[in-house]
């Protein structure tokens, strides 16, 4: 718990949990969320917790099925927002990602564009009470 202005007691942000196997690929974007304000995790720590992350960022080739892990997790209960990073974004794979609310980013990233869709999606959460 944090404390806030007033005295106030508040709890703190959930970290989003990056699932990335590449690791000079998932320290530079654990900097470079870092830098942006996020609280961002190696979601593949044994101490990371998917189903109480703010957001799961998730690489599709993270164990060989990236959209494979979410959906996995999605039937195991885990609601939190999830985004996955894809290269090639096959009708097939839309298809599967809609259906489970995943929403893909396609790389190479060539800028704000994780940031903004997290800013995106946390600010959607927030506004329908599902984040703190």
């Amino acid at each position: 718990m944090l404390p806030a202005q007033g005295g106030q007691v508040m709890a703190a942000a959930a970290p989003i949990l990056l699932y990335v196997g590449d690791r000079p690929v998932l320290s530079s974007l654990e900097f470079a969320l870092a830098l942006d304000g996020f609280d961002v995790e190696n979601g593949s720590d044994e101490r990371a917790d998917p189903m109480a992350a703010g957001c799961l960022v998730v690489d599709q080739g993270y164990q060989g099925d990236g959209a494979g892990f979410l959906v996995a997790l999605r039937e195991q209960g885990c609601t939190a927002p999830a985004i996955l990073l894809v290269t090639d974004l096959s009708a097939a794979l839309r298809i599967l990602i809609e259906a489970a609310h995943i929403m893909p980013i396609e790389k190479p990233l060539m800028g704000e564009e994780l940031t903004q869709a997290l800013r995106e999606v946390l600010t959607v959460c927030r506004d329908r009470g599902l984040v703190a």
